[in-house]
């Protein structure tokens, strides 16, 4: 994993120098309270455990993204049109994968009932520079900047996350609703929804804790949680359980959030050594490498790894552990393991691109260069705004002797960053070195055309 400022931990794109930027999560900068986070297995499960609602809302799945915050407050919100982001205290405070899914399904249910759009009209001229901050934070990440994103966020939640989230309850209840609606279309059981709400409404209701952020956002009253219940009640899925690999998958994730969140020893004693469970030696795996003790880390994934052989994100994180603690060579076997397994995982891949461009030695073996950029190459076109990737990918170009090359990528790193006039400097140099009339030189001659382009709109 990742974490980049707000468990922007990693937020899509990740420009930061932290490694693993597919594997569990990473540390990226801890001046920020919050940070995104970017990890291939919880990616992977989010979209599994979600899109079937995405779907029966009829919306587009690729069109919907899925962000995590590194936040211990209970919370999920909609923000910058098809955005979802939920706090990982909400992820850990979840029982079930189907609890999850129903706070995503009622999310959804704001997505497809077009309440964003409508804001203004409820709140207010007084809030619209809280939603645009919110809306460009989301930009900001999604070009690649996720550090100036969550600044957006950040401040637009401190100043003022009720004024812009705190729907009418008129919208808070059709989204729930909608939310049993997609979730019977789904074949899911609204259970879960249901139990979460009253579960932590409850809690809300005697402590008034901070940390339940989430009704503060989502105001629940007395009639919109009856009108729920008979919903629930009434649906042919009531009382369906949570398919058995899901449930796996699912507190495997959150027994990772554990290690690599709670404090090590924290970890520890939430999973002592007495829990032979698999959740709990993935718990113990992170804790262990978060104290640099490597030797208990590596044999705690490798209980996991001998009794699931086929699993990617278990040889992803051995081999982030021995990367991390310099064994580069010795993390390799492991790394590529993953991609093995796991072919077509973006995250991954740059992760093997990277471990070959620091293997010693591999500036002076040219083989080892041209695999480390076939695995870059893959990774950008699995996901195009993979920072990292491109400055691995000029370093690799630089190694070759290709100049030009190097200056395109670093042109496309500025770019997916939002920094047009780094892109733009980067991209002049390319042009002059590059074939005219090939396909990067027409690349270069693109992101300087939409530099030129930006630049006209800020004279005007």
């Amino acid at each position: 994993m990742r974490f980049s400022p707000k468990f922007v931990l990693i937020s899509r794109l990740l420009g930061t120098l932290l490694f693993f930027l597919g594997l569990s999560i990473f540390w990226t900068s801890s001046a920020a309270a919050q940070s995104l986070i970017r990890d291939a297995e919880l990616e992977n499960f989010l979209d599994d455990l979600i899109d079937p609602v995405i779907v029966a809302a009829h919306l587009e799945p690729d069109a919907v993204q899925y962000y995590v915050i590194n936040d211990q407050t209970l919370n999920a919100f909609v923000s910058g049109g098809q955005n979802i982001f939920f706090h990982t205290g909400l992820i850990v405070a979840a029982d079930t994968p189907n609890e999850l899914l129903g706070v995503a399904a009622h999310e959804t249910g704001h997505i497809a009932g077009g309440h964003l759009a409508r804001f203004s009209d409820g709140v207010g001229a007084a809030s619209v520079p809280i939603y645009v901050g919110l809306g460009l934070g989301i930009l900001a990440i999604a070009a690649g900047n996720p550090d100036a994103g969550m600044a957006f966020i950040a401040g637009g939640q401190h100043v003022g996350t009720m004024n812009f989230l705190s729907y009418s309850r008129a919208q808070e209840a059709a989204a729930d609703q909608a939310a049993v609606t997609y979730l019977e279309r789904a074949g899911d059981s609204p259970d879960g929804l249901m139990d979460f709400f009253e579960n932590f409404r409850e809690i809300d209701v005697v402590s008034g804790a901070e940390r339940y952020k989430y009704w503060r956002t989502h105001p629940l009253s007395s009639d919109r949680i009856s009108a729920l219940r008979q919903r629930v009640e009434e649906s042919p899925y009531r009382g369906d359980r949570d398919n058995a690999e899901m449930n796996y998958r699912f507190q495997m994730i959150k027994a990772k959030l554990y290690g690599f969140i709670d404090r090590p020893e924290a970890a520890l004693r939430r999973f002592p050594s007495s829990d032979q469970s698999d959740p709990a030696h993935y718990g113990r795996a992170v804790a262990y490498f978060r104290m640099s003790n490597v030797p208990k880390a590596v044999d705690e994934v490798d209980q996991l790894i001998k009794k699931h052989p086929d699993n990617p994100y278990y040889y992803e994180l051995k081999g982030q552990i021995l990367f991390e603690s310099g064994k580069i060579e010795e993390a390799l076997p492991f790394i590529r393991k993953s991609v093995q397994l796991a072919p077509g995982e973006a995250l991954l891949r740059l992760n093997l691109g990277q471990a070959l461009v620091a293997l010693p030695g591999s500036e002076k073996d040219p083989a080892i260069t041209k695999e480390a950029q076939k695995h870059l190459r893959k990774a950008i076109a699995f996901e195009k705004d993979l920072i990292f990737a491109y400055h691995q990918l000029a370093i690799t170009y630089d190694r070759q002797g290709d100049a030009g090359m190097a200056d395109l990528m670093t042109a496309e790193r500025y770019y997916h960053m939002g920094d047009l006039q780094g892109a733009g400097n980067f991209a002049a140099r390319a042009k002059d070195k590059l074939p005219e009339n090939s396909v990067h030189w027409n690349r270069a001659m693109d992101i300087l055309q939409v530099v030129k382009l930006q630049r006209d709109k800020g004279h005007r």
